[in-house]
């Protein structure tokens, strides 16, 4: 079934045919929370560095992941990009979200030829950018970036966490589920909340 299909190097291969060497996938995790960054990353897999298991972040293990984390770090150039919350009030998730991808392709080691990014938009980018949707669950290099940017966000919650102990970041990563509501509720609105997301800006109003 096409919903079990993994991702693999078909954009890739197509590209190198026409004479692109270096291609950086980019992926972003932390757009929908309502407290903590969102973290871009940026990956140039090496040619001799594909395992068959990378996938999607959000459909592996969080064990998994770590594993592949560690592998593409080892076998890959990686550069990884944050937009605080601060950048997210002040200039929207989307335009945030594109800061911390242009920051994620500048620290890589090496200059792309072309940039694969998940979603359906562009960058501000003097290279080529080709928006991929769903590109995570397509390209290779794109779930790459999605595995290393889930796993530098979720260690971030994890911090905040040991920071704000009445925040149980370390299970919710700053989604708004019923337990994370609950809290700012009953513990208030910290500076890590967004406060242009509802229902944060709600329960500021309110109070």
């Amino acid at each position: 079934m096409n919903s079990t299909k993994k991702p693999d190097l078909s954009i890739e291969k197509d590209l190198w045919s026409r004479g692109f060497k270096l291609i950086a996938g980019i992926d972003e995790v932390g757009r929908g929370p309502i407290a903590g960054p969102v973290v871009a990353a940026a990956v140039i897999l090496k040619k001799d560095f594909f395992p068959i298991d990378i996938d999607d972040s959000k459909k592996i293990s969080p064990l998994k992941r770590e594993r592949l984390y560690h592998q593409i770090l080892k076998k890959s150039y990686v550069g990884i990009g944050i937009g605080d919350v601060e950048c997210i009030d002040t200039i929207n998730i989307l335009n945030a979200t594109k800061y911390a991808m242009n920051i994620a392709y500048k620290k890589l080691a090496k200059k792309p030829d072309i940039l694969l990014i998940d979603g359906n938009f562009e960058i501000n980018s003097e290279i080529i950018n080709v928006p991929v949707i769903k590109g995570d669950q397509k390209s290779i290099s794109i779930a790459a970036a999605s595995i290393i940017a889930k796993v530098v966000r979720d260690r971030i919650m994890n911090q905040f966490s040991h920071i704000f102990n009445k925040y149980t970041f370390n299970q919710h990563k700053g989604y708004p589920t019923k337990n994370h509501i609950d809290e700012i509720q009953k513990n208030g609105v910290l500076a890590l909340h967004r406060s242009t997301f509802s229902p944060v800006s709600d329960i500021i109003k309110k109070n």
